[in-house]
């Protein structure tokens, strides 16, 4: 059985995209194709695709806004669940004097989150601000910038257990947040929604500090060429960026592909002008791990998820 004959067996209307550039739902703008894309309007959509995936042993992978991802040029032979605007909501739970509970569906940009409660006058999300990815990758990955993480504000998550296919709540100690890791990454689950407390404050100071981290986000990142933001993960007692510099790599290219160690910030490859493939990316990923290890005796690990390439 094909998925597209397993998912039409669930009588939804759910529309099946076949042989989808990925370059167009990733951020580094490059990637192969997927057989097949996805995008769940709601719980009950993403749990029938997921048993289609299953039933026609089909390979699938989650994504969200593309923003943490570098899909394989040789593609992904599957299902790539798209989790985005269709999925988006976000509303108030509880408020009163002191604070806010604000749910927000996993689809639902952390950007968007992050200014609408800075707006309303709530502290603790200010980090959010800036980070391109959506709330359901950012609560996966215990998403973090400036010395705050989503285990600061998360009480609640709400996720698809796809081992025991059920729908589960958990507090937000239960969710085990690590550094770029979850109980719900480690689980293999999928976020459905997360629920956020945060503090009433002075407004016009959480505009300003919005603004400042904005300003510093802008001065120090290169935001303006397509990359996936920080390449790799913190080691412990380093930070990637300074160890990329040190080995001399800062704006360090291999070739003229457009692949190349950003000469504004050494912890982001970027990809000039979208020119790059991602086999032209991920050799030059593996080239600034061999070199770092080489020069300092650490061996970085991806933050980015690569999805499709051979280990």
């Amino acid at each position: 059985m094909t998925f597209n004959a397993a998912l039409r067996k669930s009588g939804l209307d759910i529309e099946i995209l076949e042989n989808v550039s990925m370059r167009d739902y990733s951020t580094f703008k490059a990637g192969g194709k997927a057989k097949y894309l996805v995008e769940p309007k709601d719980s009950n959509e993403l749990v029938h695709i997921v048993m289609a995936a299953k039933a026609s042993n089909t390979p699938f992978y989650v994504i969200g806004n593309g923003s943490n991802i570098l899909v394989s040029d040789s593609g992904f032979d599957g299902v790539i669940i798209r989790i985005g605007k269709a999925y988006s909501n976000i509303e108030t739970i509880k408020e009163d004097d002191e604070c806010i509970v604000i749910e927000a569906e996993a689809g639902a940009l952390l950007s968007t989150f992050g200014n609408k409660v800075a707006k309303e006058g709530y502290e603790g999300a200010e980090f959010c601000c800036g980070i391109p990815g959506n709330v359901g990758g950012a609560v996966y990955m215990n998403a973090g910038a400036y010395g705050r993480e989503m285990k600061d504000i998360v009480t609640k998550v709400v996720y698809f257990d796809v081992d025991d296919m059920d729908i589960k709540a958990i507090s937000g100690e239960q969710c085990e947040f690590g550094y770029r890791t979850s109980f719900v990454e480690k689980k293999g689950g999928i976020v459905l929604s997360a629920q956020m407390m945060l503090k009433k404050g002075d407004k016009e100071a959480i505009l300003n500090y919005v603004a400042e981290l904005r300003e510093k986000r802008t001065a120090s990142q290169p935001l303006e060429v397509p990359s996936a933001g920080s390449t790799f993960k913190r080691p412990e007692g380093y930070f990637a960026g300074k160890l990329i510099q040190d080995a001399g790599l800062k704006g360090f290219a291999l070739d003229h592909s457009g692949a190349q160690v950003s000469s504004k910030h050494a912890g982001f490859v970027v990809n000039n002008g979208g020119t790059a493939s991602a086999t032209d990316i991920y050799r030059l990923i593996k080239y600034i791990i061999e070199k770092v290890q080489i020069e300092s005796g650490v061996r970085l690990e991806p933050e980015v998820r690569l999805i499709g390439f051979k280990k």
